[in-house]
């Protein structure tokens, strides 16, 4: 195992990266989903929805949403029935979002302050598992898929909607630019934060791509893999089985 991580470009401490990730969501965790909007076009809530209608959530089941934070995938898992458990290694994230679910009248939701690396759940505990926008955040991913092969009961399905590095040429070159030139200044228009964008970007770059990421949902324990790639792979949704 590496003594180091990807923190952006850096390769640093795995305590360290822990440590920076947690101080750039919590910087802006008020203006995540403006940002959201503002940096995908509003594109991110047809992705969403498309990531929730390949969980295909049924009424009852117990579905961990990690990295769950202002809670845009919960949401739309809960209004399918879903009984969710939103989870989160950010505290302000998760109080944005206990903030939204109360604005709109959802009560049924669990929120948890949790590591992915160490969750606090017994073993096949949950039906599903999604993650969304919050696997390359992960200090030790490996570790993250292995709790997450652990928490789920057999036959369950784990779900990750994930930026990647589009393939598309011509494309790949204007999302390039576009990631590590205009994100950043968005961020400093909107949130007042460059820098955290600009980690942000760079993170996506550093991420494996998704052959590679499916690889290692493999090596995790899973099977029947599948990744589905949106806009040539800027985006993608994998997901696998516990059998």
């Amino acid at each position: 195992m590496s003594d180091t991580v990807s923190f952006g470009y850096e390769d640093v401490a795995p305590e360290e990266k822990t440590r920076r990730v947690g101080a750039v969501f919590s910087n802006v965790a008020a203006k995540y989903d403006i940002m959201n909007d503002a940096m995908s076009g509003g594109m991110h809530r047809l992705w969403k929805d498309r990531f929730v209608r390949r969980v295909k959530p049924q009424p009852g089941e117990a579905i961990l949403d990690m990295a769950g934070g202002t809670g845009d995938i919960a949401f739309r898992l809960a209004e399918r029935g879903a009984d969710v458990t939103v989870a989160d290694i950010n505290q302000e994230m998760l109080d944005v979002g206990v903030e939204r679910a109360m604005e709109r009248g959802l009560t049924g939701l669990v929120w948890s302050q949790q590591n992915a690396e160490a969750l606090d759940y017994i073993d096949q505990q949950f039906d599903a598992y999604t993650i969304a926008f919050g696997i390359r955040n992960v200090t030790r991913i490996d570790l993250a898929l292995a709790e997450a092969h652990r928490v789920l009961r057999h036959g369950g399905r784990f779900f990750c909607l994930e930026f990647s590095t589009t393939e598309w040429p011509g494309f790949k070159e204007l999302y390039d630019l576009y990631s590590h030139r205009l994100m950043p200044k968005l961020g400093k228009a909107i949130a007042d934060d460059e820098e955290s964008y600009r980690y942000l970007a760079e993170s996506i770059r550093r991420f494996p791509k998704p052959r590679a990421f499916e690889a290692m949902i493999s090596d995790a324990g899973f099977a029947n893999t599948r990744v589905e790639l949106i806009l040539g792979g800027a985006v993608a949704i994998h997901s696998g089985w516990k059998i």
